[in-house]
């Protein structure tokens, strides 16, 4: 949506009418993700792109037509069964778009929401995308760091789905999520896509070792976006982690401290050290504990390992608030033994860090599954676990 922004918020200060076009879902070889739009001006004219041009015309004439009656509507393109260059995608994937008016009217939060997005403030759009009741369809609530903005109809459907946003956003990531009709989380009649405007958050994995692509493998599946580092050329190479999204050479002190004063981690970046060496681990522990915007900073190691590395950041001169901050040995007791079970033990850490989670087994505790003071989600129609 970020490619359509400037004419889009041109024509809702103008207090005209445009139709916005995006794709909410996707399937196989889909040309463009989900998230992507057109819109379409009142005076025809076009911004942004929500196929590559397979379904561009076709899309067009909804457009207008939507704009004519009002009426949101949520269709599919795929390939033609007649003809496979008529409306329809000649490289075989399908995608869902909803298209629905832009004005004041429709969206009034429309202007702050573009606000946030420009300054890197996180924010989440949840958009009612199908409904049994007309009324229903179109609505949304904006979900950011200040608050709920805007209703779907009820304050439960708004409960669920502002939960649900807050753990999209926290990933980085958009998808549709069935409800109930009035949001019950079994059950269907209401589909939402929610469109989180946020760069996904950084892991950080040093070492690399065959823990590292592990690691890595899990980070990417959580929605991170992974870079491995290590000072050595030989064991540092994007064959060895396919998941990574950039594999670096360099000492990893010197690498995190230029990616801090670059404004390149924030307080989303989580650090996991897997070198337990001390000739790599101490000189960058010694920076990310001194970094306190990181979200999370873990170290593998034995017992003797994490005492002698203490040892070590003690006479570095950290102090004990710093030392806190270090989750040493990282990872949960799963009594895990590969590194594969290894990762998911640090994955489990990481989760429980971020929202208040205990680690204990849930049949153990009563309540709410999800922590109201860290605002933990589901991204399910189901409670997840």
């Amino acid at each position: 949506m970020h490619d359509i922004l400037d004419d889009a918020l041109r024509t809702w200060q103008s207090g005209d009418v445009a139709a916005v076009a995006t794709v909410v879902r996707t399937f196989d070889s889909a040309p463009r993700p989900v998230g992507a739009s057109m819109v379409v001006g009142s005076d025809g004219a076009v911004a942004g792109s929500v196929s590559g041009g397979c379904v561009e015309g076709a899309v067009y004439e909804l457009a207008q037509d939507v704009m004519r009656t009002g009426a949101p509507v949520l269709t599919r393109y795929g390939v033609s069964d007649d003809d496979a260059f008529a409306v329809g995608l000649t490289c075989g994937g399908t995608l869902d778009v909803f298209v629905e008016v832009l004005t004041r009217q429709t969206f009034p939060e429309f202007e702050a929401l573009v606000a946030d997005v420009r300054a890197n403030v996180p924010v989440a759009m949840a958009t009612v995308v199908a409904h049994g009741d007309p009324d229903r369809l179109g609505r949304r609530i904006v979900v950011g760091e200040s608050g709920t903005r805007g209703s779907l109809g009820s304050e439960r459907a708004d409960a669920a789905v502002a939960d649900d946003a807050k753990g999209l956003l926290a990933a980085g990531r958009s998808a549709v999520l069935t409800y109930g009709p009035d949001g019950q989380r079994r059950g269907e009649g209401m589909d939402v896509f929610v469109s989180s405007h946020a760069p996904p958050p950084r892991m950080l994995v040093f070492g690399a070792i065959d823990f590292a692509a592990a690691v890595a493998q899990q980070g990417a599946f959580l929605g991170y976006r992974v870079t491995v580092c290590d000072a050595r050329a030989v064991f540092a190479t994007p064959q060895r982690f396919p998941a990574a999204e950039q594999v670096v050479v360099a000492w990893p002190h010197d690498y995190l401290s230029a990616q801090f004063a670059a404004g390149e981690v924030d307080e989303r970046t989580v650090v996991c050290v897997l070198t337990h060496d001390p000739k790599f681990d101490v000189p960058l522990l010694e920076v990310a504990l001194r970094i306190p915007s990181l979200a999370f900073v873990g170290a593998m190691g034995s017992r003797r390992t994490h005492d002698d590395r203490m040892a070590r950041l003690r006479a570095c001169g950290l102090t004990e608030t710093e030392l806190t901050r270090l989750a040493s040995p990282i990872g949960l007791d799963l009594g895990a033994r590969t590194p594969q079970e290894t990762a998911v033990s640090i994955a489990a850490e990481i989760i429980a860090h971020r929202w208040g989670g205990t680690g204990e087994p849930l049949r153990a505790r009563h309540g709410r599954i999800h922590h109201d003071a860290s605002e933990a989600v589901s991204t399910d129609k189901y409670d997840a676990v």
